[in-house]
């Protein structure tokens, strides 16, 4: 029996934290990255085949904007 398990992402060597580690931010970025990329890639491909620089920026979004500002909000 498999199961899916939960990703885990480590960011170290920042200076947002004593530990000088994160775990949650980067964690939390990634699902939240993967949320919005389900929702705005087919729509970024779909709008590619009519104005194609607003369809890359739609899909490029989640990288640019979400996981970022998602990561760096949460410190630990």
């Amino acid at each position: 029996m498999m199961g899916i398990g939960i990703p885990i992402c480590v960011q170290c060597g920042t200076s947002s934290n004593p530990c000088r580690c994160k775990v949650v931010g980067p964690t939390v970025g990634f699902l939240a990255f993967a949320a919005a990329a389900l929702v705005e890639w087919p729509v970024g491909a779909l709008v590619y085949c009519f104005r194609h620089m607003k369809g890359r920026k739609i899909m490029a979004h989640p990288a640019t904007v979400v996981y970022p500002s998602v990561t760096n909000s949460i410190p630990i």
